[in-house]
């Protein structure tokens, strides 16, 4: 019998690491005090994160589109080496994140399974998956 399961297995994995990967920096460089984290604070600290050899060659647009009462609209463009980083929408996205505020703030101080926010909806990633991971590497 075919192993249908693990192939999403890996799917559900490769976005979980992208969406952890990405949040890793805004967990360590985010105050103590993980309750009053806000969405910007994440792609505050993100700004530091950035590893331009990682980024040489791609061409990415990522859009984030996050609800709640600290939500809004977030974007990075990276083109071969270097990145903008913007509040709102941008063009044609390569990838875009689609989450509440507070269970992206979650996912990125490890409090909630980017892996389980995917499963159950909570997180969904629409695009090029490919390009998805390759963000964790570029912003780690």
């Amino acid at each position: 019998m075919p192993n249908h399961l693990g192939g999403k297995h890996c799917f559900f994995m490769s976005i979980s690491v992208a969406a952890v990967a990405v949040c890793f920096v805004a967990a360590s460089a985010a105050p103590a005090s993980h309750v009053d984290s806000t969405p910007q604070d994440v792609f505050d600290a993100m700004r530091g994160s950035f590893r331009p050899t990682k980024a040489q060659g791609v061409h990415a647009r990522y859009q984030w589109e996050l609800s709640g009462p600290n939500g809004g609209e977030w974007w990075i463009e990276v083109n071969d080496g270097s990145y903008k980083m913007g509040k709102g929408k941008i063009d044609h996205p390569n990838v875009t994140f689609i989450a509440k505020d507070k269970d992206w703030v979650a996912i990125c101080h490890d409090q909630l399974s980017g892996t389980w926010a995917y499963v159950t909806g909570r997180l969904k990633v629409r695009g090029d998956q490919g390009i998805a991971r390759k963000l964790g590497e570029m912003f780690p």
